[in-house]
C-alpha cells in the first residue's frame, strides 16, 4: 500500500458571499478603530489575508467598502427591529420590544456606530446619505407602529414623535457608550416611559 502523498490542509476556499462578508466584518473593525480617514485599504486587506486590489475589486474604493458596511448594518437593524415587535400586542410593550432590540444592535456595533455619528465624513456626501437613509428607515418603522396602536394622533405628533425617537435613541446610544451598566433594557425602559408620558392622551 503506498504512503500518501499529501501535502499540508489546503485551506477551503471562500465562495464570494462568504468573502464579501469577511471584508464587510473586517472594514466595520477598522474603521472603529480608526475612523473613516485614518483606515487603510493595505490593513483592512492584511486583516482578510487577502490583496488589495481583490478589495477594490469587490467594493471598488474604501467609500464603496463603507457604503457596503452601512447597508448591511441598515438591513441586519431593520430585521432585528421588525422580529422584536411581531410578538408584541400592546404599544408600550412594541416600542419597548423595538428599543431593546435597537440598543442591543448597538452594542455590537458600537465602535463603528460612533464614528458614524461623532466624526465627521469629510468629502463624502453618499456616505451621510447612507446613514440619513438607515435614519429613515427606522422612522417609517416607527412611525407605521404609532400610527397603527395609536389612531387618534394627529399625524404631526406621529411624526413629531417619530423624529424625537430617533434622535434621542441615537444620543442615548452614544451616552451609554461610557456607562456599560446601562443595560439595553434600562435605556428601552428609559425611552418607552418618557415617549409614553407624551402619546398618553392620545391612547385610545
Amino acid at each position: 500500500m503506498s504512503a500518501s502523498t499529501s501535502g499540508p490542509p489546503r485551506r477551503r476556499r471562500m465562495s464570494r458571499a462568504q468573502r464579501e462578508q469577511q471584508m464587510l466584518d473586517v472594514a466595520e473593525e477598522v474603521f472603529g478603530e480608526h475612523g473613516y480617514q485614518g483606515a487603510s485599504m493595505d490593513e483592512i486587506a492584511e486583516r482578510c489575508g487577502v490583496s488589495k486590489p481583490m478589495l477594490y475589486e469587490y467594493f471598488g474604493s474604501k467609500e464603496g467598502l463603507l457604503l457596503g458596511c452601512i447597508a448591511r448594518s441598515r438591513a441586519e437593524l431593520f430585521e432585528v427591529t421588525q422580529k422584536a415587535v411581531a410578538g408584541a400586542s400592546t404599544p408600550q410593550e412594541i416600542l419597548f420590544r423595538g428599543m431593546v432590540a435597537y440598543f442591543d444592535f448597538i452594542d455590537t456595533h458600537s465602535r463603528s456606530f460612533v464614528m458614524l455619528l461623532q466624526k465627521p465624513m469629510s468629502g463624502s456626501p453618499e456616505s451621510a446619505d447612507a446613514v440619513e437613509e438607515t435614519r429613515r428607515q427606522q422612522s417609517t418603522l416607527i412611525s407605521g407602529v404609532l400610527r397603527a396602536f395609536v389612531p387618534d394622533a394627529p399625524g404631526t405628533a406621529i411624526d413629531a414623535y417619530t423624529e424625537i425617537i430617533i434622535g434621542a435613541s441615537e444620543r442615548l446610544a452614544l451616552w451609554r457608550t461610557a456607562r456599560p451598566e446601562v443595560t439595553a433594557e434600562d435605556a428601552a425602559r428609559y425611552m418607552t416611559d418618557f415617549c409614553w408620558e407624551g402619546l398618553g392622551p392620545y391612547v385610545t
